[in-house]
């Protein structure tokens, strides 16, 4: 009777009792404020909301509106993959037309050198280098003040680090000011995190000839019922958003980070951010999350063939683009990069190999596992104070993998 298995779906009723008892104690400790989770198997859905997100006391639940951050990247490609399929743009082609501040690109000479002590790119940054994170510019992921790139990238109109959509400037001033700096590496040589995922989002907006939001309202949110995702909240909705909060670095203890009523997500951005912007729910990010794990179908349309998924979720990279490390220590040991996702390479840890998904540094999670037909999300509004995963996060893979009983 312990392990009593939830009808169809090979998950134990009792250990995903036991997912919400220690998910639970993360919101009575103070860890987190709320959270919601979800674990879908073999078309069955489980789904708790814990504790509450906002000051007056919201309850945390499925229609609870989050700050989803880097999980707008896996968004971004699969609206490429669309104007891909369209032939509005081609993976191997030039950015250069779309994207003429990009063209005749300038390299550093070397990665610590100053801006000015640069040699001609080897070739043009291609669409696919944006997919795959290689176009030559990112995160470099060392202190300020060590690499001159990585200082001039931290420029507020640029909108790099943790997401503020009052800061970056609008699109065609924003690939402007990019189109200044040189690349901290040759196109397709290395993975850098993130900017990629920004510039793609411009790229999609110019090929489509219709803003970003526009765009992925029209042709992916409206298909797939996401009526509350989008890169901002209107004010009917706003008693709905959370409340995100972020560890003070001098106290060590909770602040907020952004409001919801007269915070940044209250009002149109003036850059659209495809590596950061977006807000979802539950119910919205799982529907984006079911349609690929049925390999571009839903609701018995389709987003996408069943290729252009595949494409996406496999790893792109080789080792040589591998070699200067993910944003933790030996991530790309068992991980790979798909098209803006992060791929399983090999089974170390619960997830088995293939797994795809990506997380959201302002307290979000999300992975589907084909080998297991499992879809898991985690939403919380605790922004991480590393790019290493908080424990609640690392619970929460194993809490949904121990409860598989068959």
């Amino acid at each position: 009777m312990e392990n009593q298995v939830v009808s169809g779906s090979g998950l134990s009723r009792a250990r995903l009792g036991r997912m919400k008892n220690v998910l639970g104690r993360y919101v009575e400790h103070g860890d987190v404020t709320g959270l919601v989770a979800l674990v879908a198997r073999h078309g069955e859905v489980h789904a708790d909301g814990i504790g509450t997100v906002t000051p007056d006391g919201a309850p945390a639940g499925p229609d609870t509106i989050f700050r989803i951050s880097s999980m707008t990247k896996p968004v971004a490609a699969v609206a490429a993959m669309i104007l891909a399929e369209e032939c509005a743009i081609r993976l191997d082609d030039p950015v250069d037309e779309l994207m003429p501040e990009l063209a005749g690109r300038r390299v550093l000479r070397h990665l610590h050198g100053p801006l000015d002590d640069t040699v001609p790119a080897a070739r043009p940054i291609l669409v696919s280098d944006l997919l795959t994170f290689t176009m030559g510019l990112g995160a470099i992921m060392v202190p300020p003040g060590t690499v001159a790139i990585d200082d001039a990238l931290a420029d507020p109109a640029l909108g790099q680090g943790p997401p503020r959509p009052d800061a970056a400037a609008a699109p065609d001033e924003w690939l402007a000011l990019l189109g200044r700096l040189p690349l901290a590496c040759q196109p397709g040589s290395t993975w850098l995190y993130s900017l990629s995922a920004d510039v793609l989002g411009v790229l999609i907006s110019r090929a489509a000839g219709q803003p970003l939001e526009a765009f992925l309202r029209e042709r992916l949110f409206g298909p797939l019922g996401m009526t509350d995702t989008g890169f901002s909240v209107p004010p009917r909705d706003i008693g709905r958003l959370a409340t995100s909060r972020r560890l003070d670095p001098e106290t060590g203890k909770p602040a907020v980070y952004d409001e919801a009523a007269g915070g940044q997500w209250s009002r149109p951005p003036a850059f659209p951010s495809a590596a950061g912007g977006l807000v979802s729910t539950m119910n919205d990010y799982f529907a984006f999350a079911q349609m690929l794990r049925e390999r571009g179908r839903y609701g018995g349309g389709r987003i996408l063939s069943r290729p252009s998924v595949e494409l996406m979720t496999t790893d792109r990279l080789t080792a040589g683009q591998k070699a200067a490390g993910g944003l933790v220590p030996a991530f790309f040991d068992d991980h790979g990069w798909g098209f803006c996702q992060s791929v399983v390479t090999r089974r170390t840890g619960a997830k088995s190999a293939g797994t795809y998904g990506w997380d959201g540094g302002l307290g979000t999670v999300w992975h589907n596992d084909p080998a297991e037909d499992m879809t898991m999300i985690l939403l919380t509004q605790q922004m991480w104070s590393s790019p290493v995963a908080p424990p609640v996060c690392e619970d929460f893979w194993t809490l949904a993998y121990q409860a598989i009983d068959d």
